[in-house]
């Protein structure tokens, strides 16, 4: 036997040992995760490129066969900001929120419960899972209230309350629902559209669902995947463990600012309704949902009591 086959023979060998030493060291975790419930919030740049959106894929319908039940609620902005362009439908936004009227809310329904969650459900099947698209709106899922911002005149300083037309804030969640899935093969996969009590569509941020839905179930882990690293300080040093108490003090003294309190507030959100943590991800990594689970340090930030 060549010197080349032998060196072959013990590259693919090597390749195996590796697979199986890292089998090995995941297994504590998976015991620790089995029959728990994950909330994931899908979106941003994991969910607009082709290779990680199949590499989500497979990261869930690994999780659903090691025993865990993952839930999956998606976004999808860019995506309703393309059709509402070709539709000719103006758009404008409110501290990061879309101005929802009628018009725009029927293209955030097509959109979302239409091309983007058949679209994943469709990749979590090709992959070998059973997935199955729902909205807020299956079942009374979601009872959505609109959501009120205030904001003071600089002038005169009275709050006046701002009209975001139908973007809504989850009211109820029937988690029971949910619960009818965890002793079966399906994963959920949830568009953030939810249902007015007189029957209107809202439009709900896709964190702030993923929040609420983790609250209703006390899920194990909320899992929020974004464009960065996590929450960072002053010297955007990744912080990869926070107290509730260290996360209002990061707020308060402006370490965490802009985009990211929103996430942190629907992070510290869930841990208070009983969620045991919250976890910020950055979805660009490859695999991003296993290397947090199933590794001692995880690749976030997580947010806990």
């Amino acid at each position: 036997m060549t010197d080349a086959v032998l060196s072959a023979k013990e590259k693919k060998k090597a390749s195996w040992i590796k697979k199986a030493s890292i089998l090995s060291e995941a297994l504590p975790y998976m015991r620790r995760y089995s029959g728990k419930t994950i909330v994931i919030k899908y979106g941003g740049h994991a969910m607009g490129d082709e290779d990680l959106a199949l590499s989500f894929a497979h990261d869930v319908v690994l999780m659903k066969q090691v025993g865990m039940n993952p839930i999956v609620v998606h976004g999808g902005g860019p995506q309703i900001g393309r059709m509402l362009d070709r539709l000719k439908i103006e758009s404008s936004f409110i501290d990061g929120l879309r101005v929802t009227d009628k018009a725009t809310v029927e293209v955030v329904e097509m959109v979302l419960s239409g091309s983007i969650n058949k679209s994943i459900v469709g990749a979590i099947n090709r992959v070998g899972g059973h997935a199955i698209g729902l909205s807020g709106k299956d079942n009374n899922l979601v009872v959505a209230e609109p959501l009120r911002r205030t904001k003071k005149d600089p002038d005169s300083q009275i709050e006046q309350i701002l009209d975001l037309g139908f973007v809504g804030y989850p009211k109820e969640v029937n988690g029971d629902f949910l619960k009818m899935f965890q002793n079966t093969n399906i994963i959920p996969v949830i568009a953030p559209i939810g249902l007015g009590e007189t029957g209107e569509t809202y439009n709900i941020n896709a964190d702030t669902m993923a929040g609420a839905i983790a609250g209703s179930l006390v899920a194990e882990r909320l899992l929020l995947l974004t464009d960065v690293a996590g929450v960072l300080d002053k010297d955007k040093i990744l912080l990869p463990d926070l107290t509730e108490e260290k996360t209002h003090a990061l707020i308060a003294d402006g370490t965490i600012l802009g985009g990211m309190i929103p996430k942190v507030d629907t992070c510290l959100h869930a841990v208070e309704k009983g969620v045991k943590g919250s976890v910020i991800i950055d979805g660009r990594v490859e695999h991003a949902l296993l290397l947090e689970l199933f590794t001692e340090h995880g690749v976030g930030t997580l947010i806990h009591k």
